[in-house]
């Protein structure tokens, strides 16, 4: 696998206060080259998710930064693009995205699963219930159900969802993992990022 790829993506939540969420972030990025950051606000503003994607960029300093959804921030910042399920394929953007910028994809199901055609990482979920989302009524996908769309995917895959270092070492074919709360809510998140990344258990090619 290419050894640019994360094996642990951080994502934003911004209900967190600003500064302590920029923190987190930057301890986290502590923990090695493996850790990326996908900057995610979908009730945000255009200008306003902007804004907070270059606080992050600046966070990253040069390193993985991903952008939910937004081709012209991503751009704009010198980011990564990753794509929700309802948005553009990866076929669509990458004509768009200077060489060397990766392409991450949201997977639920196997229809996405197949669609990822042209991806370089696919976020799949809800593997677990998700720690900060405590009112999704989602069915879990659960270490049975991710294997099956890790085998139906054309890139490699991250579990994200309700995922723990504990819950990372039951999940079978995971490139690695995607969190929320995990990092951000974590006494020391430089700690719950270096856990995460020691449970991932080394791929199998």
């Amino acid at each position: 696998m290419p050894s640019a790829l994360p094996r642990l993506v951080v994502i934003t939540d911004w209900r967190l206060p600003r500064a302590r969420l920029l923190t987190a972030l930057e301890r986290a990025l502590e923990a090695g080259p493996e850790v990326a950051v996908q900057h995610r606000h979908p009730e945000a503003s255009g200008r306003v998710f902007l804004e907070e994607a270059r606080l992050v960029a600046e966070v990253c300093r040069g390193r993985a930064l991903f952008v939910n959804g937004r081709l012209d921030v991503a751009l704009l910042v010198g980011a990564h693009l990753h794509l929700p399920a309802s948005g553009p394929s990866p076929r669509d953007v990458r004509p768009f995205l200077p060489e060397g910028r990766l392409v991450s994809v949201a997977v639920h199901d196997a229809r996405e699963a197949e669609d990822a055609v042209g991806a370089d990482l696919a976020l799949v979920s809800p593997v677990f219930s998700p720690g900060s989302k405590p009112g999704d009524t989602r069915d879990t996908l659960g270490p049975h159900g991710f294997r099956g769309l890790v085998d139906r995917l054309p890139c490699p895959a991250l579990a994200l969802g309700g995922m723990t270092a504990e819950r990372a070492r039951e999940v079978p074919g995971a490139w690695g993992v995607a969190v929320i709360s995990a990092v951000l809510e974590a006494e020391d998140p430089r700690a719950a990022a270096r856990a995460l990344l020691d449970a991932c258990a080394p791929p199998h090619g």
